[in-house]
């Protein structure tokens, strides 16, 4: 399930599977104009979240060079894995 609230790009997925929360991030990435946006994935287990906060940030990266996405999560462990990574997009608050 995907929920949008287009007056700040804010992006509520409720999607546990990590492959089908990649494909709604991308697919919303894709379509809409969102070079500043805000993704909640805070309910993901910490592998799930450093796999999707990964490989949707290199995916907004490609279209927003100087875009940014915040992403919202529940560990500092995915802000700690990612930060080695060097996503420049990509900016981390604890929920």
């Amino acid at each position: 399930m995907l929920k949008l609230l287009p007056q700040n790009n804010a992006l509520n997925i409720y999607e546990t599977n990590p492959e089908k929360a990649i494909n709604c991030i991308n697919e919303f990435i894709e379509n809409h104009s969102c070079e500043t946006m805000s993704v909640d994935i805070s309910f993901m287990n910490i592998i799930d979240a450093c796999h999707v906060s990964t490989i949707c940030s290199a995916k907004h990266y490609v279209k927003y060079p100087d875009g940014k996405i915040k992403w919202k999560i529940s560990s500092e462990l995915v802000k700690e894995f990612n930060s080695k990574l060097e996503l420049g997009n990509a900016d981390y608050e604890l929920y």
